[in-house]
């Protein structure tokens, strides 16, 4: 059965938006705001950040459709590198052929800690401050009962030893929120508690965004049959996608670049639904270097006849708190998700990160990575060169004909079809 999704990218900008309201419900609200387009009031972006000046716009896109746990998702996507939803259009249909993904995800909780220093005995300060855990627990709840009342709260205190420092870790699920506020809280509750146990001094209660208790998975397994019409060449390509799979965790060269690459996909998911993108990767890199070297997020490996792709990272995305309740935007991007609860969000986005590997991959051990990125790089050049939204496609077929598209090479042909 056709998706009602197939040739997405063909149709104008009106008819992706209606076909959006259509197929996932979309309230009217939300359709104004992908209709109008317009960027923050100023009476909201100037209560975000101090020395307000004023907005930056970056393109928000979606992909069509990608399968995540047997349903079917439009997600939004805000990025400005060329190809990028392209990408994972095309790597969401193939997988979406074999099933999709499959993700999972054991709990969701954030990670906070109190420092302590110039403790004098710190192996009996850590076992007095392990036994005084229920004691600390209903402290740090007490500090902040509406996370209680929904459910949440301190679920868990651990204490080790590290060089100097006596640390404390709190484990607190912070449910639909992110976490920063409640745990900053918490922690500046159990400073002076903290430091009467230790008879230390605190150095700093702060949240920590390696969020090692928020870890999701996302699988996804291709017949090596799909991934090409001839067997031979889709047995070759299975081969060298797990090559270039092992080569991201053997380089770290390689395993930078290839992180970079599932982040393409990541970010624009997180900026679009008002998370932290800064957070979320900090956390992504420190898990990509737990074992003391950095390697890849992603691994592929074949199995029998099928390619198996796999991610695991820290996801602690957020559906409510910070930016997420004062863009119109970032609701129109829920509302298109179909409003999501946190743990069924960050499904979406590893699984996304993980379709952009693959694309990402394929395109580099066949035809390379500027084949794919060269349609939308030539559209870009083309506009810097100066020219009209109704000269692109004529200047694009121009440049594609010259050995070295440049911009100089840009202006050229822009003013001899001006001519």
């Amino acid at each position: 059965m056709m998706s009602m999704f197939s040739g997405f990218y063909k149709r104008s900008r009106q008819d992706r938006i209606t076909l959006l309201y259509k197929e996932r419900n979309l309230a009217e609200e939300n359709l104004a705001t992908l209709v109008e387009d317009t960027n923050l009031p100023e009476t909201v972006a100037g209560k975000m950040v101090e020395n307000h000046l004023g907005t930056f716009s970056l393109p928000f896109a979606v992909l069509p459709e990608i399968r995540v746990n047997g349903q079917s998702y439009s997600v939004p996507m805000v990025t400005e590198e060329p190809s990028v939803v392209a990408a994972a259009s095309f790597g969401a249909k193939i997988i979406g052929r074999s099933g999709g993904f499959e993700t999972y995800m054991n709990k969701r909780q954030m990670i906070g800690q109190v420092a302590l220093f110039e403790v004098e005995n710190v192996e009996k300060a850590q076992e007095f401050i392990q036994k005084e855990e229920a004691t600390l627990l209903q402290i740090a709840n007490q500090a902040y009962p509406s996370i209680v009342k929904r459910g949440g709260g301190a679920r868990q205190l651990t204490v080790e030893v590290k060089e100097a420092f006596l640390i404390v870790y709190l484990h607190v699920d912070v449910q639909e929120a992110m976490g920063a506020n409640i745990l900053n809280t918490m922690l500046e509750a159990l400073k002076q508690p903290l430091e009467a146990m230790s008879q230390g001094k605190t150095l700093m209660g702060i949240l920590s965004n390696y969020a090692t208790d928020s870890l999701v998975t996302s699988r996804c397994q291709v017949p090596i049959a799909n991934l090409a019409l001839n067997k031979a060449d889709a047995t070759h390509l299975a081969d060298k996608i797990a090559w270039a799979s092992l080569l991201a965790q053997v380089d770290p060269y390689r395993a930078a670049t290839h992180n970079k690459g599932i982040f393409n996909g990541i970010d624009a998911v997180v900026v679009a639904t008002g998370n932290d993108w800064r957070a979320i990767e900090a956390g992504a890199h420190a898990y990509a270097s737990r074992d003391g070297a950095y390697r890849g997020l992603s691994t592929w490996k074949i199995e029998g006849d099928n390619l198996i792709g796999e991610i695991t990272l820290p996801l602690p995305i957020a559906t409510v708190g910070g930016s997420i309740g004062l863009n119109p935007k970032v609701a129109a991007s829920f509302d298109m998700l179909g409003d999501v609860k946190a743990k069924e969000l960050a499904a979406i986005i590893a699984s996304v990160g993980l379709c952009q590997n693959f694309a990402a991959l394929r395109a580099l051990v066949t035809t390379g990575i500027q084949s794919g990125h060269m349609k939308l790089q030539l559209q870009s050049l083309a506009l810097h060169a100066g020219a009209r939204v109704e000269e692109v496609a004529d200047l694009v077929a121009a440049l594609r004909k010259t050995a070295h598209p440049n911009l100089q090479a840009a202006k050229e042909l822009l003013k001899d079809l001006r001519s």
